[in-house]
């Protein structure tokens, strides 16, 4: 069975007609053509503002004119991670989906269910023929995924929306009434080198295989950082002996916890059968200390071919190895207020040593503004302490939960009816939009939720079937049940 022939097939079809349009954050021009064409083989209205969100509105069915507009609000763009395996051009190929049992997954890549499966419920219900709705405006926006500008830049004015539904949550028995805000921490140092002695070898190292995910939702997964882990084990090795750093690169994207890390390495011949024992010995622990979390990790050290002709001065060898050390990482408070949720967290998403640069990139995360300033602050005091230049960008505030909420309550009714439980109303610890699409849009009362999404941002990332027919046809029932207007 393909997954085209999944049920409900509207969403699987519009799903896949999306993974076929390349759509990597930044580069949405394809997807935004591929949203105006829909939008405009439907007869429908089509709007786009300057920065480039697309905007498709629907006239309510007959009878349901006195029902509140509804903006459905997903976004385009994707993360693109593959396996380091994985043949994959993300630039000219479509995700290869696949069926995986009770999953959709895709072949070595990220598959795109976040949030492609938000954008193909909206078209499903923005095609339909048989559906009653209020007036729909369908909001698809731009660049989520690396700062959120979309968002940022939206023309609230071309929306009349008071209910908004955020179709970008990853547990299909959860309503995400409030989210983390976020800031961008990127640093950079210049390092001096030295020529590497002819009595020296140098060695790759990689470290490879651990799980990665989410910087916000799996941060306090007790997942392995790949640049901590890789800093971990050189740090080891240089206690027996004057190892030095060559180059080195870690992670790939600033909203992901980094899945691997490699370079290389020199030191002297004379040492080598001591330091592989270390490092064997060093990575049986890390092993070990992770066996039920990071059963998948690799690592490996060997002989290199590659002729290399510099390596970091001593100086600043012992100083880069020590900031990565102390760089803060994880969960930095949970929250007093919501059991179990974590506040605010720092995820040191990229390191590269290379070219007489040391870069990092990281990412902060707090529900309270207060809360992100001190995370913050704490990055870029670390950094500039060791002589770095500091750069904190791409600010962006927090959502905070509305205990009025109407829309809520019709959430929650009609999934109690539905489904005979009660769902989880909770704040989640990721960026949403709904913290920033508040302010263009202060009118709108505020929900996200969606079908079951797992390890987003990853290789790994699946949607669970049953649950995407469970998030549809819960999704048309809030439609027809939205209230009228006031």
């Amino acid at each position: 069975m393909s997954v085209r022939e999944l049920e409900p097939k509207v969403i699987w079809n519009h799903f896949e007609d999306l993974n076929a349009v390349p759509r990597p954050s930044k580069k949405e021009e394809r997807v935004r053509q591929f949203m105006i064409d829909f939008g405009k083989s439907l007869g429908l209205e089509v709007l786009e503002d300057k920065i480039g969100n697309v905007i498709i509105k629907k006239p309510a069915s007959p009878g349901m004119e006195n029902r509140e507009t509804v903006i459905l609000q997903s976004h385009i763009d994707m993360v693109h991670q593959k396996n380091s395996d994985t043949q994959f051009d993300f630039d000219k190929e479509g995700i290869r989906s696949m069926i995986d049992g009770e999953w959709v997954k895709a072949d070595g890549t990220t598959l795109g269910a976040d949030n492609g499966m938000g954008v193909a419920a909206a078209m499903s219900l923005l095609s339909s023929n048989d559906i009653q709705h209020p007036a729909l405006e369908a909001l698809f926006t731009i660049d989520e995924e690396t700062g959120m500008t979309g968002a940022k830049e939206l023309d609230g004015s071309l929306l009349g929306g008071k209910i908004l539904l955020n179709l970008d949550t990853e547990d299909d028995d959860e309503f995400s009434v409030g989210c983390a805000g976020g800031i961008d921490t990127n640093t950079k140092m210049s390092y001096q080198t030295e020529s590497i002695p002819n009595n020296y070898k140098v060695f790759s190292i990689s470290v490879k295989g651990l799980k990665g995910g989410h910087s916000g939702m799996d941060i306090n997964t007790g997942r392995a950082n790949a640049n901590l882990v890789m800093n971990r084990i050189i740090a080891g090795l240089n206690a027996l002996t004057d190892l030095r750093i060559v180059e080195l690169e870690g992670g790939s994207l600033r909203n992901a916890i980094p899945r691997e890390s490699q370079g290389f390495i020199a030191f002297d011949s004379a040492d080598e059968a001591k330091v592989v024992a270390s490092f064997s010995k060093l990575t049986e622990e890390i092993q070990s200390e992770y066996s039920t979390v990071e059963s998948n990790a690799v690592f490996k050290l060997s002989e290199s071919t590659e002729a290399k002709q510099l390596m970091l001065s001593k100086s600043d060898n012992s100083k880069i190895i020590a900031a990565i050390y102390a760089t803060p990482n994880g969960v930095w408070k949970m929250s007093d207020k919501i059991d179990g949720l974590v506040e605010t967290s720092t995820s040191l998403a990229k390191v590269i040593i290379k070219d007489g640069e040391f870069i990092t990139q990281s990412l902060q995360r707090s529900m309270v503004e207060s809360g992100k300033d001190d995370v913050a602050t704490a990055l870029r005091l670390h950094y500039e302490n060791i002589g770095a230049s500091v750069v904190q960008a791409g600010d962006y505030p927090g959502w905070e939960p509305n205990p009025n909420s109407r829309i809520l309550e019709v959430l929650k009714s009609n999934y109690v009816s539905m489904f005979n439980e009660e769902p989880k109303v909770a704040a989640c610890h990721a960026g949403l939009e709904c913290g920033i699409l508040g302010k263009h849009l202060p009118q709108c009362d505020m929900i996200s939720f969606g079908p079951t999404i797992r390890h987003p941002h990853s290789p790994d990332e699946k949607v669970n079937i049953k649950s995407v027919q469970k998030f549809w046809r819960f999704l048309v029932k809030v439609i027809e049940e939205t209230p009228s207007k006031n």
